[in-house]
């Protein structure tokens, strides 16, 4: 397969170099010191065993219509960056060409093929003025969830800290051979990469835990283990996860753990920052429009109350705008 990856940060260099170095022919799309690194380097990958791997990319460049089209388009920016991007994209694509968003939160398709009275609605919280949708055909789409946690060390360098599971799924739930083969050219990188006939609910099951820890750790720069184990704090965390459940569960998802197994599952984590909390450090925009304003928007659409998580949305807002006026934002 001829494989581009629309934003080579920690996701998608992580995924860069582990298909590079499996053989494919990789199109890596970055700007700035990571592309100056990229071109000079190559992209580096430091395992967790502390391992290297340095891949050349076959074309590393800052503008698509450079690249000609692919077989597959990843899609690793964050979701409040890809308006801005989605319309870049087009000269990537040939009649077949897949589109895999590798982003967190509730996607801007998730209404796409979904059946039902929301059948082809809109989230705006992810996709305000049609844009996306208006760049990308939802028949190219496949669904994924990302579960590693890397971290782009420096431009170029990025470290793997843990997990490597790629689920996949198509929008209609079908198995279809595309899928499947997508699936087995991740797997042939050392990925795991299971196809799911339930691509949401694995959606909502990363999310549900993100909805709450993302913001509230934003808000008061604590870690993973420290809000857990506050009693305050883990009563609010509760509080939102259940508001989050109601709202999925309302759209048909059902979830196989319980909202204190969730919680469990957060505190072996450890002394974590999570990624809202590390953008707010850096002065940077956050993703909590996909992973909260999106929620609150589907309360609305159900009619399921959120008033914990309307209240904390509002309060991450007004801090992003804060920290971002402070510092110029500047994206990763």
């Amino acid at each position: 397969m001829k494989i581009c990856i629309v934003g080579a940060g920690s996701i998608g260099g992580y995924l860069g170099a582990r298909l590079i170095h499996a053989g494919e022919q990789v199109t890596l799309i970055a700007r700035g010191a990571n592309l100056t690194a990229i071109r000079e380097r190559g992209m580096t990958l430091i395992e967790t065993d502390g391992a290297t791997i340095t891949a050349q990319p076959a074309l590393a460049t800052d503008d698509p219509s450079k690249a000609g089209p692919h077989d597959v388009v990843i899609i690793a920016v964050k979701a409040h960056q890809l308006p801005a991007v989605a319309p870049l994209l087009r000269p990537l694509f040939h009649d077949t060409t897949i589109v895999v968003p590798a982003q967190n939160g509730i996607p801007w398709w998730y209404f796409q093929r979904h059946g039902g009275p929301l059948e082809g609605r809109r989230i705006e919280s992810v996709d305000p003025d049609g844009i996306i949708a208006a760049n990308i055909e939802t028949e190219r789409i496949i669904g994924c969830v990302v579960y590693p946690a890397t971290e782009l060390e420096a431009p170029g360098v990025v470290r793997h800290i843990e997990g490597d599971r790629f689920t996949l799924g198509e929008l209609d739930g079908s198995r279809s051979e595309r899928v499947h083969l997508l699936s087995q050219t991740l797997t042939r990188a050392g990925l795991k990469a299971p196809v799911r006939s339930r691509i949401r609910t694995d959606i909502w099951i990363k999310l549900w835990g993100n909805l709450a820890f993302n913001p509230v750790s934003a808000l008061t720069r604590a870690t993973l283990i420290d809000i857990c184990r506050h009693p305050q704090a883990r009563a609010l965390i509760v509080a939102m996860m259940a508001e989050g459940q109601a709202v999925a569960e309302r759209l048909g998802i059902t979830f196989d753990m319980t909202i204190d197994q969730r919680i469990a599952g957060a505190e072996r984590v450890g002394a974590h920052k999570t990624s809202m909390l590390q953008d707010i450090e850096a002065g940077r925009a956050t993703e909590v429009d996909a992973l909260v304003g999106t929620v609150a928007e589907l309360g609305r659409l159900t009619d399921v109350p959120t008033p914990h998580i309307n209240a904390i949305y509002a309060a991450v807002k007004l801090l992003e705008q804060t920290v971002t006026r402070v510092t110029p934002a500047h994206s990763a």
